[in-house]
């Protein structure tokens, strides 16, 4: 079925997350397929380019397929096998032709809240040194295991998520978030630079992927933190995820069934399912990535029960629901049924 000589091409994004995943996906075709080359290519992206495009907009203008337009048209071109997308970001339509193949096992969904740790920014000791910049000396934190009840009002937390933003508008209405855009690694430097910014929220998956490390006290660990940064899970009783958020997406020509065959080896059924629910609930809402939409599946037994939320035109819609696993898109579109 395959040509050992010829390399199968994994399309990614060059972005340092997208890179890890797609050499994690890279590094499991070699355990699986021993005898078959595989390679990676790396593609820019629309919203690689965007880098000032603010992610928060709803409106037509801003193009959908951001980040996997690109990826796409190279599978359909034939310049790559499949494409390795953070699920999140692959659009609910794809293009005629092209498929989601796999998702290998989930990470975990929750969000996390990164904040500056006080006791570092108000030790004297930590004021000396060539890394020390002017101004560093007004900033100031929180306590570690801080939650959102502990900011002061009127603080800002960075989100270019008006997934994010909305949950965390409900839970604090009298916080100010503004946007940010960057990758992780900008958006901790940010937060440890930036008086003016008292937190971000990032996904915990996306952390843990690119090797940091959460603490049980609440510090973050990685040869690319700033110091005296701390960090919360947030609770899914606090921020439910966005739809696919953790999973990684496998996508691939509809017609191959060679690459069909292998990424059969790749997925995990109750991740797939649990995604399947999650996007058929997005796609009846009539919503992409950016919408402000939260929704969350899990397998119980032979069932998925999903929450979901909306904050679609200024009003809160919550539901719940739960089907055999089997009726994953049924179970996705009667919850939005409810919700719209």
């Amino acid at each position: 079925m395959f040509d050992s000589k010829r390399p199968i091409i994994i399309a990614t994004r060059g972005s340092a997350l997208a890179l890890a995943q797609a050499n994690q996906i890279a590094a499991q075709c070699r355990a699986a397929f021993p005898r078959l080359r595989f390679e990676l290519k790396i593609i820019k992206t629309t919203g690689d380019k965007l880098q000032k495009a603010s992610l928060a907009r709803t409106s037509d203008s801003l193009p959908k397929g951001l980040f996997t337009k690109e990826l796409e048209v190279a599978l359909l071109k034939g310049h790559a096998d499949l494409a390795v997308h953070s699920l999140k970001d692959l659009p609910t339509d794809l293009p005629a032709g092209l498929k989601l193949a796999a998702t290998p096992k989930r990470a975990d969904v929750r969000d996390v809240l990164i904040y500056r740790d006080d006791a570092y920014f108000t030790n004297p000791d930590n004021h000396r040194g060539d890394e020390w910049t002017p101004g560093q000396g007004a900033l100031r934190g929180l306590r570690p295991q801080a939650t959102l009840a502990d900011f002061r009002s009127g603080a800002t937390i960075a989100t270019s998520s008006t997934r994010r933003k909305a949950q965390l508008l409900a839970v604090r209405p009298d916080l100010n978030v503004v946007e940010i855009r960057g990758n992780v690694s900008t958006r901790l430097q940010k937060v440890a630079d930036r008086a003016e910014l008292d937190a971000t929220v990032l996904a915990l998956a996306g952390i843990t992927r690119l090797n940091f490390t959460l603490t049980p006290d609440g510090n973050i660990q990685g040869d690319a933190v700033p110091d005296g940064l701390l960090a919360t899970v947030l609770g899914l009783d606090v921020m439910l995820p966005c739809v696919g958020q953790a999973a990684i997406g496998i996508e691939i020509r509809s017609d191959d069934e060679r690459i069909g065959k292998l990424c059969e080896r790749l997925n995990h059924y109750n991740t797939f399912q649990c995604v399947t629910a999650e996007r058929a609930f997005l796609h009846a809402m009539g919503g992409g990535c950016l919408s402000p939409v939260a929704a969350h599946a899990e397998v119980s037994g032979q069932q998925i029960r999903m929450r979901a939320v909306s904050y679609r035109d200024e009003q809160v819609k919550r539901g719940e629901a739960q089907r055999p696993l089997k009726e994953a898109v049924e179970l996705g579109t009667e919850l939005a049924t409810a919700l719209r």
